[in-house]
């Protein structure tokens, strides 16, 4: 599970860089809430997930980490279309991007949850 989200968050961290150089070629920086929450909740909250998966294998092997695994990469991606749609001012993908939202912090819950069932000192 930790190599497993290490690897898609590298996904998301070039994801995000391709969208900050986009809006650094294009000098449009209307994208920058998507380009933050890709780089921030798909780069750097997974990579540290899997690094905490990688050193505590006990707590990788959970149904919890599955479901975390299973709502974060469902909700983030479903959330940052919604929110692309959003910044144009097309206000009816809202629903979609509260709803991605909701999954990426159930996502987080059910991480913090794990962490702290299963992550002991060895």
């Amino acid at each position: 599970m930790g190599i497993r989200l290490i690897k898609i968050s590298a996904v998301y961290f070039t994801i995000g860089v391709c969208l900050g150089l986009y809006m650094s070629i294009s000098h449009s920086f209307t994208l920058t809430p998507v380009h933050v929450h890709i780089n921030l909740l798909g780069w750097t909250a997974l990579t540290l997930a899997g690094i905490i998966y990688h050193l505590f294998p006990q707590a990788a092997a959970t149904k919890l980490a599955k479901t975390h695994f299973w709502l974060h990469n469902i909700g983030l991606p479903l959330m940052m279309i919604g929110l692309i749609f959003v910044v144009y001012r097309h206000n009816a993908w809202i629903p979609v991007t509260a709803l991605g939202g909701t999954l990426v912090v159930i996502a987080v819950i059910v991480f913090a949850v794990n962490v702290l069932q299963n992550v002991k000192q060895s």
